[in-house]
């Protein structure tokens, strides 16, 4: 779906459809914001991150389609938003009514303060197993993934293992500092143990080569800087968008830390169902299918279509683990500076 079709079709006026959801629209692939109540009243949602615009204009759809709908928006870094929630708690305030963040770990943080409502039955259900959370609902999926350089190496020289690349003779690309790279080894600590996780640190850091983002780590994989990488998805099928015939593509681990599928997640703070009904609308097939065209992010929600260039998430064989787990991030950083890497 071009973005111009999606914004002409998430804000159109018209009639709208009543809940409860009917079954057979989920089934063929997501809900349409076409059987959606109208919002209306005030709201106020902190927003985590932006996408270099593209949840902005979500945000400007919805606003269009509901002209009675009062949206304020609070922008920061979702660690940041996610603690000034709990401060907020404490002291016995609430400024936010919704919050959507960049990954799972800071749903973790709220969550675990009890700040965040349970979702109705009907609202989990449209997401894909494995994706079904109480109290909030993940938007849309990245997976961690090995960028290689198609003229340096094949896909079976790629070991399927994320553990086995600490004894490979492999050039490898990576971002310690970078916060999906930390959610990545919290996700190897939690998985493989604390001994083990500082074991392939040391041992990877012997051959790798730092870069400040993820973006930097493709790039320099497609170079030929170095032979493969670690990095969320879409950056690589970003990279090819624009440059088809980039010396990249991406491996996949298999059932382990090095192809976590990590989640951007949405959460009702406060009562009353403008907060539940704003969440419905982030689950349509119309929202998902943008997030996936234009962003290259994973639908989460059952039969919408992955991104082009990327399989899908039934071909793929992430951990089972508890996205929210991923909160717990002081080990993590405690673990990575004991070992140098940071």
């Amino acid at each position: 779906m071009q973005r111009r079709t999606f914004l002409q079709s998430l804000a159109a006026a018209g009639a709208l459809g009543t809940l409860p959801l009917a079954a057979s629209a989920v089934a063929n692939g997501g809900v349409s914001v076409e059987q959606l109540p109208p919002l209306e009243g005030d709201i106020t949602l902190y927003l985590g991150r932006g996408e270099g615009g593209l949840y902005e204009n979500v945000l400007d759809a919805i606003r269009k389609r509901n002209p009675g709908l009062d949206l304020k928006v609070r922008r920061g870094s979702t660690a940041a938003l996610a603690n000034s929630i709990v401060a907020e708690a404490k002291a016995g305030v609430r400024r936010a009514d919704i919050f959507w963040a960049v990954d799972s770990g800071a749903i973790g943080l709220v969550t675990e303060a009890g700040l965040a409502r349970t979702l109705p039955a009907d609202l989990t259900g449209q997401l894909k197993a494995g994706f079904q959370y109480p109290q909030w609902a993940p938007v849309t999926g990245r997976i961690r993934t090995l960028p290689y350089n198609t003229k340096r190496l094949s896909p079976g020289q790629i070991p399927d293992s994320i553990m086995a690349l600490a004894d490979s003779d492999l050039s490898i690309g990576w971002a310690p500092a970078y916060a999906s790279f930390q959610s990545f080894v919290t996700a190897m600590r939690l998985l493989e143990g604390e001994r083990a996780t500082a074991d392939w640190l040391r041992a990877v850091s012997k051959h790798a080569k730092g870069y400040a983002g993820e973006l930097g780590v493709v790039m320099a994989v497609e170079r030929g800087e170095v032979d493969l990488g670690f990095a969320n998805h879409y950056y690589t099928l970003r990279l090819k968008s624009g440059k088809p015939d980039a010396n990249v593509d991406l491996a996949f681990t298999r059932n382990d830390a090095g192809c976590l599928v990590n989640a951007s997640g949405i959460m009702a703070l406060s009562e009353g169902d403008l907060p539940i009904n704003f969440i419905r609308y982030l689950l349509t097939r119309e929202v998902q299918s943008y997030l996936a065209s234009e962003a290259y992010e994973v639908p989460l929600v059952d039969g919408v279509a992955p991104p082009r260039g990327l399989p899908s998430l039934d071909t793929i064989s992430p951990p089972k683990i508890d996205l929210t787990q991923l909160a717990d991030m002081r080990p993590t950083l405690d673990l990575m500076r004991s070992v140098g890497v940071l």
